[in-house]
Order: structure tokens, then sequence, then C-alpha cells
């Protein structure tokens, strides 16, 4: 009864104060919210900020198997809120599921985030042996790396992108040869939309890729993007490595030391039955190859840009 007359004043216009209001009411309001629109809801008054600490908020921000994702941990989590509970979960991922996972929330939306760890992915290199928390190539020719996640573990009605986390030894051969292939597919069945396309990356951080390896998709798309450039910015003149690493076709830096190449996204509509497969190959070349080090794939929600 609270919740429809505040609503109908609201909409005519009528000012609303919510002092007046219990507590509790309040903290059922912005449950309803984001953890964002939460955070600086709590910035307008002692009312709200109170509101906002309740676990009744964090509770359903949280998603709704969080008990049982803990009790996957490797290690115990402390925690004397839920508000509390949910921001450890956004600045440390745990590890779950024996050290083949790990978990994390998105901190604007609460959606999940994992990670694969690399001796959980299929890497397909011949007999070369892989260490047991990441993976690095040795001296082959053969590159092939496989990754799966069920869609049931992903948050519902969510845009993912998966990325290989890599690294590089300062001595390395053949990752400047030819592009590699990523792409994400549903597999089993899957509910939501992907663009299964294969598209071509760049192995070498250094961008030290010779024009003769790229296919015409890639040429055609670094010409448009340096068209649009010009158009919005004439005067600005930007090297072509540079915007090739904007568009995701070299690795990029992440903020954790290690760095990442966008395999793909898709579109997770209501999580059924199947999983959705990531990969990265490249097989085409034939040339020997060392100096990569894997350390697993990592599906989150896809940030607008």
């Amino acid at each position: 009864m609270v919740k429809k007359r505040l609503a109908y004043e609201m909409e005519k216009g009528i000012t609303v104060n919510f002092s007046v209001l219990p507590e509790g009411c309040i903290s059922n309001i912005i449950s309803l919210t984001s953890p964002r629109d939460a955070c600086r809801l709590s910035a307008v008054s002692s009312v709200f900020r109170s509101a906002v600490d309740s676990d009744s908020v964090w509770e359903r921000f949280l998603p709704s198997d969080y008990q049982e994702i803990l009790s996957r941990s490797v290690s115990p989590i402390a925690f004397s809120s839920k508000k509390d509970l949910y921001f450890y979960l956004t600045d440390h991922p745990i590890i779950i599921d024996g050290g083949n996972k790990s978990f994390a929330l998105e901190k604007s939306s609460g959606s999940k985030c994992y990670m694969i760890a690399a001796k959980e992915l299929s890497i397909v290199w011949g007999d070369t042996p892989r260490f047991p928390v990441v993976a690095e190539l040795l001296n082959v020719c053969w590159l092939e790396v496989h990754g799966k996640m069920d869609t049931r573990m992903l948050s519902p009605r969510t845009t993912y992108a998966a990325y290989i986390v890599l690294k590089f030894e300062e001595v390395r051969r053949g990752l400047d040869v030819n592009p590699a292939e990523v792409s994400v597919r549903f597999v089993g069945g899957g509910g939501g939309a992907v663009d299964e396309g294969i598209r071509n990356v760049y192995l070498d951080p250094e961008g030290n890729i010779s024009n003769q390896t790229w296919t015409a998709r890639d040429r055609l798309q670094e010409l448009f993007h340096n068209l649009r450039q010009f158009m919005l910015t004439p005067s600005v003149v930007r090297p072509s490595v540079s915007l090739s690493r904007q568009n995701g076709l070299f690795p990029r830096e992440r903020g954790d030391g290690w760095m990442e190449i966008e395999m793909g996204e898709f579109f997770n509509d209501w999580g059924e039955d199947g999983e959705v497969e990531m990969s990265l190959m490249e097989i085409k070349g034939g040339n020997w190859k060392s100096g990569l080090i894997i350390q697993g794939i990592e599906l989150r929600p896809k940030q607008s840009n």
C-alpha cells in the first residue's frame, strides 16, 4: 500500500518526504535499483545511508546462488555484512572448484565474472608439458586452445565478452608471423545470441606484424577505422598499430600485469542448459612458436563504449 501511494505521488509530481517512511520500506525501494544507484543514494541523506547499508539491499544485489558459490571457494571468506561481501567479491576474485576457476562480481551491476584457469582449458600442443597454474608455450608449431562455460553459471540477460589472458617471455619467436583465429559459440543448446564469426588477432605484444599477413577483412576494418578517425579529428594522425590495438587485434595491458585479447562476445539470455565455447587457434602457418604464457580465459560483462 505504501509503495502504491508513493508511486502515485511521484507520478503526479507531488513532493515525497522519504524521511517519514519506515527504513525497511526505503531499503526495499533501493533494492529495486542497482548497486551503482544505491551508492549514489547513500550520499543523499543519513536516512538513505542507513537504508543502503542494510543486508536486505545487498542480499538482492548478490547473485541468488552466492552461498553455493562461496561453498566452492578453496578458502573461507569472512565478511561482516552483505555489503562487505559484495564489495569484497568485486575487488578480490575468489578461487573456486579446486583451483580451476575464479569468481568475482562486476562492481556497478553485480553481474557474475569468471576466469577459467589454464589447467581447465583444452590446450592442444602435442606432447608439450603444461604448468599446473599457467600454461607456457615452449616450442611448438600447432597452437589450439579451447574453453567451455556452463551458461547457467552466468548472469542472465547479460552481454558477456570473453578474453584470453596472457603474458609473453622476453625471448620469444614465431608469434609475429601469422595471425591467430578466435571465436565464441554456443554448443549443446544454450540461450542467447552470439556472433559466431571467426576473426583474426595477433599474438605479438609489440605489434610487429607484417602487413603481408593481414587478411582483406583486417585491411578493410583498419581502412574504415582510419577514415572514421580522420572525419572526426582530421588534424590527428595516429599510427596503424595503435588503431589496431584499439580494435582488439593486438594484446592490450590489464591492471594486474597481464595482457588480454578479446575473443568475442555473446548475449546470455536466461542461461538455459548449454555451454559457450571459446577458441584460439594458430594451426595454418606451421612455423615454430615459443614464449607465450596463458593464465586462462575470463568472461565478464561487456562494457558499453
